[in-house]
C-alpha cells in the first residue's frame, strides 16, 4: 500500500489532523454547551470544565493547524491525565474501562506534536512566507 498511498502521505496526514481536531473540539462543545446531544453543560470552574476548554480550543487549533504542535502536546497530556484519573481506576484494560478513545487521542496528539501541522495549515502558510 505504501507504493500507492505513500505519494499522498502529506494530504492524508493533513486530513487526519483536521478530522481529529474537529472531533476533539466537538467533545469540548459537548462538555461546555451540551451540544451535540442532550447533555447538560458542565460547570466551567471544574476539572471537566477545564477539560472542555482544552478540548474545544485545542481541537480548533489542531484542526486549523495553528500552533498545532503545542496544542497537540497539551491535548495529549490532557488525554493521558483523563485516562489515568478516570479510566484506570475502573479497570486496567482500555476496552473494559472505556478509555480507549482517550488513549488513542493521547498518542495521536503526541504524534501530531512531534510532526507538526503539515500542509493545509496556518503553521505551513506562515512558514513559507519570507520577508522580501
Amino acid at each position: 500500500m505504501e507504493k500507492y498511498l505513500g505519494k499522498f502521505s502529506p494530504e492524508l496526514y493533513a486530513i487526519l489532523r483536521i478530522v481529529a481536531g474537529f472531533c476533539f473540539a466537538m467533545h469540548g462543545t459537548q462538555k461546555l454547551f451540551g451540544w451535540p446531544g442532550d447533555k447538560d453543560p458542565v460547570e466551567l470552574a471544574s476539572m471537566m470544565g477545564f477539560a472542555g476548554i482544552v478540548e474545544l480550543v485545542g481541537g480548533i487549533l489542531i484542526m486549523i493547524g495553528l500552533v498545532a504542535s503545542y496544542a497537540a502536546f497539551i491535548s495529549s497530556g490532557q488525554m493521558a491525565v483523563a485516562f489515568f484519573m478516570v479510566h484506570i481506576p475502573q479497570d486496567w484494560n482500555p476496552l473494559v474501562n472505556g478509555g480507549e478513545l482517550a488513549l488513542i487521542y493521547c498518542f495521536l496528539f503526541l504524534y501530531i506534536a512531534s510532526r507538526g501541522a503539515g500542509i493545509w495549515s496556518f503553521d505551513a502558510s506562515r512558514a513559507t512566507k519570507s520577508p522580501t
